[in-house]
């Protein structure tokens, strides 16, 4: 083992499997690898992987460095409403501001009379209220009432709830009340785990600011116990290695700071897909990427312009909504374990509700008893009659069993009922790329399309058709291409202050004051990322509206002095954007007036990202990765040949039928259409 290696890891930790990528920060070395997930112990596999990689870069645990971690336990708690007994606590005469929520309808109006309102984060029995009341500029009106805080901490200790989320109305402008309320709950119910909304979402809607404190409580305690558990194990395999965690905004944070911040990490995988396959397309030459990570369990999709994912305030995680920071995810029920079942109509349905890795799709043996997507594929012929080189075995007459019972109860042949699995499985994807372009106002032939994850680009080829995509990219291992994501991300935290103001009146002091604050705050939490000030970076950027409007376009803000000219600079950008978004501006219309409404400050540690190497040519043509010949069904059964990806070299052309075969994914290549390797040894494929 090589002598003062450095080596950085990435893991991220999937429904089905975990992927593991390990760099050599020396050699720019770098291996790839997966292993089953363990969902009822993450760290097992947390900690198999480690070992497996460490093992296939050929070093040991003191030579690692840092371990950056992509995780789905704050995910799953919500999307399954695993959110155990909250309380509330919230200004005096508030008590109902989660029952009133917001007056949005699914579906629209028409549904205004059938809609029921799904049950409160808190119900009204578990909320209680203490007197005092800020202003919106943070000015005390009314005292605080120590005395109710007292009896509110009391009442939650005697009903046995252990944890609280406080808001207080207009907390955005002066954490005061809330502070004061954390430390009656700390000295009064010591055992309860407490968010306060002025630490978790500075921000004005008190609706969406409460429940964002609540959902941040709700996970604190098993997102802790999680991080803390596998650091300790982690830590004595790799004694000198750091342990951070993929935060939604794009950005990594430590896993000290992660259990102070858990909400942070509520789409830390996805985040961590779209930004190693933005960094990956960019160097192919397209800046324009629509990235799609096919896993076990979903299919995820985002937008990514010159490397920079889509960030927005506006998501929800299930059904609850968050504000905070989180890149601009659609995710659908449409992975390799989706499962196919017939509805009471008799219409052949495919997920949302997956097989997971336990006990998975037919084929895995491991007690599935439904066909899932990956049985489909297998039964056609599309992948191999194994995973991950051969060390998963698969199947093959249990998932063909599996869609004869299915074919039979839908009147169809074996290869018509596997076909519409496909086909229903490849609309799926197509809808999630329909709602992050089509319906934002972006034309979907205008991006490349990057496939990643297990089961990104079994489907690519059916996307190509129904969404008249130009081409598609497919990376070295896309299997490991979150993993290698978290191998890409600063370190990053975000900051807002709701500083509502409109344009003709802004106070440059306020402005500064405000940007002043949170770039101090941003500072402190590098410093102790250990980050020397001179590395820190602070990007601004700010929301604004025209006045009467309800909703708010984010623009970047310059550095420096707070001027007339640096407010009029953020205006003609805020302009600009929302001409981009809806259309129109009223750029030359006074009468319509600006408003400022947040000022955001985003503070970032820079780390030294892996350089992508240019492949050398190889003699010959694609024949000599040629590993062998099966029969698969497209339309129809072909004799068809297999490639093994790594022996592809740049400048290499397959045209279909084809099927292109790795260590963690397949691409099968329909008829009619070719792929070339490019110099990175991405695919490219095209009609």
């Amino acid at each position: 083992m090589g002598e003062g290696r450095t080596i950085r890891i990435g893991i991220d930790t999937g429904g089905t499997f975990t992927d593991v990528v390990a760099l050599d920060e020396g050699t720019g070395e770098m291996v790839t690898t997966k292993t089953p997930s363990t969902p009822h112990d993450p760290a097992e596999g947390f900690l198999t992987g480690v070992a497996k990689v460490l093992d296939l870069i050929g070093a040991d645990g003191e030579q690692v460095s840092a371990v950056c971690h992509g995780t789905t336990v704050a995910t799953n708690l919500l999307l399954t409403d695993d959110i155990g007994t909250l309380g509330f606590i919230t200004t005096e005469g508030y008590e109902h501001i989660l029952e009133i929520a917001r007056q949005s309808v699914p579906d629209g109006y028409g549904n205004s009379y059938f809609w029921v309102k799904p049950p409160r984060i808190v119900p009204a029995h578990r909320v209680w209220t203490v007197g005092g009341r800020l202003d919106h500029t943070g000015a005390e009106l009314r005292p605080f009432d120590e005395h109710g805080a007292v009896e509110a901490a009391h009442a939650l200790r005697r009903a046995g709830i252990d944890t609280v989320g406080v808001c207080f109305l207009h907390s955005y402008a002066s954490d005061a009340h809330e502070r004061r309320m954390r430390d009656v709950l700390a000295r009064e119910h010591p055992a309860a785990v407490v968010s306060i909304s002025s630490e978790v979402l500075r921000e004005y809607r008190e609706y969406e600011r409460s429940v964002t404190t609540l959902v941040d409580a709700s996970v604190k305690p098993r997102v802790a116990r999680y991080v803390a558990g596998i650091g300790a194990r982690l830590s004595r395999v790799a004694p000198h290695a750091s342990f951070s965690v993929m935060k939604s905004n794009g950005g990594m944070l430590s896993a000290e700071e992660v259990a102070r911040q858990p909400i942070t990490t509520v789409l830390s995988g996805p985040a961590a897909g779209a930004l190693g396959a933005g960094l990956i397309a960019q160097h192919a030459g397209f800046d324009r990427v629509l990235t799609l990570d096919g896993g076990g369990t979903s299919t995820d999709v985002s937008v990514v312009v010159a490397g920079r994912p889509t960030l927005t305030t506006e998501g929800s995680i299930g059904r609850y909504p968050s504000k905070i920071p989180m890149v601009d995810v659609v995710t659908v029920g449409a992975g390799g374990g989706s499962v196919a079942w017939v509805s009471p109509e008799g219409s052949l349905k495919v997920g949302p509700r997956s097989a997971g890795a336990d006990p998975g799709p037919l084929c895995y043996g491991g007690g599935g008893t439904e066909v899932t997507v990956t049985d489909a594929h297998l039964a056609l012929g599309r992948i191999p009659p194994h995973l991950l080189g051969g060390e998963i075995p698969l199947d093959s007459d249990a998932a063909r069993k599996g869609v004869t019972t299915l074919a039979v109860e839908l009147g169809l042949t074996v290869e018509e009922a596997a076909r519409g699995v496909l086909e229903i499985s490849a609309w799926n994807q197509a809808n999630a790329i329909r709602q992050v372009t089509v319906k934002r106002g972006l034309d979907v032939r205008d991006f490349a399309v990057a496939t990643f994850g297990g089961s990104g680009s079994l489907l690519l080829c059916r996307l190509v058709d129904i969404l008249g995509l130009p081409v598609v990219l497919v990376p070295r291992d896309p299997g490991n291409t979150s993993a290698f994501g978290l191998l890409t991300v600063d370190v990053r935290n975000d900051y807002v202050q709701t500083a509502v103001a409109r344009h003709d009146n802004l106070d440059p002091v306020r402005v500064t004051t405000g940007y002043a604050a949170m770039e101090d705050q941003a500072a402190a939490a590098l410093d102790r990322e250990g980050f020397a000030r001179a590395d820190h970076r602070y990007l601004r950027s700010a929301d604004l509206r025209y006045t009467g409007q309800a909703f708010e376009v984010r623009v970047d803000a310059p550095g420096g002095e707070v001027t007339a000219e640096f407010a009029a600079a953020v205006v003609a950008l805020f302009h600009d954007e929302h001409e981009r978004l809806y259309g129109y501006s009223y750029r030359d219309q006074p009468r319509h007036g600006v408003e400022w409404v947040n000022l955001r400050v985003s503070g970032v540690g820079p780390i030294t990202r892996p350089v992508l190497p240019v492949l050398s040519q190889r003699d010959g043509g694609a024949e000599r990765a040629m590993s062998g010949r099966r029969q698969v069904c497209f339309d129809k059964w072909v004799d068809t040949p297999v490639y093994w990806r790594p022996d592809l070299a740049p400048g290499d052309v397959i045209e279909g039928p084809a099927i292109i075969e790795e260590y963690g994914s397949t691409v099968p290549l329909h008829p009619g259409f070719g792929a070339t390797v490019d110099p990175y040894g991405n695919l490219l494929v095209r009609r």
